[in-house]
């Protein structure tokens, strides 16, 4: 069966199909929408008293719902200040050096980090010998992405993809999952080097968002796509440490990259299926 499960996504249009639930989550459709919400709720075991809203008849759209807010202070940050946080909910798929410019993906599998980040040369040696983490979001989860520490925002990289899912059985069996699906890569500069944030789409993932672009995705595209930043001056976007700076729309992963000798050492409870939640401690500063 697994086999089967990943047999069909080689050749189901994934890119129709995605595009599709998202004209259908974006869609307000009154009482259907709210049907859907309940059955959502309930199939996956959603906890709405964390939410800011939680009447599912508060949202007009799935979408809505999908991207719901947390309640005030309900993901406190980490208050130590030698620590950078988790960015989301959801659960460690790995993390760890990144070796010769590979990056672990599960048994079997790696992939490089020039692949990652859309084939930038210059951007890839910037992590050269550095560290990463891979964090899947599942269905349940919150879906807002958080800054890890303050950082300004110094580039912004669309890559054109596939669209697979990156559940678990997907990574452990799809060589180079996160540098073959669809994705954006933005690059700060914070006080231990440079951070990348690569959110990566995935089957029916209707969208991915940033909070100074707005949808980065769809539209789709075959090209890859670069817009740089200034990280001085009044048009310099910097975000602080727990600030929002993307949402999905429909599930998904988020993989970091950081520079060499930026971490000394993720924190203890940090490691493949640890659950994660936005604000705790994630690594040790070096």
């Amino acid at each position: 069966m697994d086999k089967l499960k990943i047999a069909l996504q080689y050749i189901m249009p994934k890119h129709l199909l995605s595009r599709l639930v998202g004209k259908l989550a974006a869609a307000e459709l009154g009482a259907v929408t709210t049907s859907v919400i309940k059955w959502f709720i309930k199939q996956y075991k959603i906890d709405m008293s964390e939410a800011a809203d939680s009447a599912p008849e508060a949202y007009a759209s799935f979408n809505q719902f999908f991207t719901r807010a947390l309640k005030p202070g309900i993901r406190p940050l980490c208050d130590d200040d030698d620590y950078i946080v988790h960015p989301v909910d959801g659960a460690v798929s790995q993390c760890g050096p990144i070796k010769e410019g590979r990056i672990f993906q599960a048994k079997g599998h790696e992939y490089s980090s020039l692949a990652l980040l859309g084939d930038q040369a210059d951007d890839a040696r910037r992590f050269e010998g550095g560290d990463f983490a891979t964090i899947y979001l599942a269905p349940k989860d919150y879906h807002r992405i958080h800054m890890p520490i303050k950082g300004t925002l110094s580039k912004m990289t669309y890559v054109p993809g596939e669209l697979f899912s990156v559940n678990p059985l997907t990574a452990a069996n799809v060589p180079g999952l996160f540098a073959r699906n669809e994705r954006v890569v933005a690059i700060f500069e914070t006080e231990i080097g440079p951070m990348a944030m690569v959110l990566v789409g995935a089957t029916i993932v209707a969208s991915i968002e940033t909070v100074w672009a707005g949808t980065v995705t769809p539209p789709t595209g075959k090209k890859v796509f670069t817009w740089d930043y200034p990280t001085e001056g009044p048009e310099a976007i910097t975000l602080d440490k727990g600030e929002e700076m993307g949402r999905f729309k429909l599930g998904s992963t988020v993989v970091m990259l950081f520079a060499k000798d930026a971490l000394e050492h993720f924190a203890d409870d940090v490691e493949p299926k640890a659950v994660t939640r936005m604000g705790q401690a994630f690594a040790k500063i070096d």
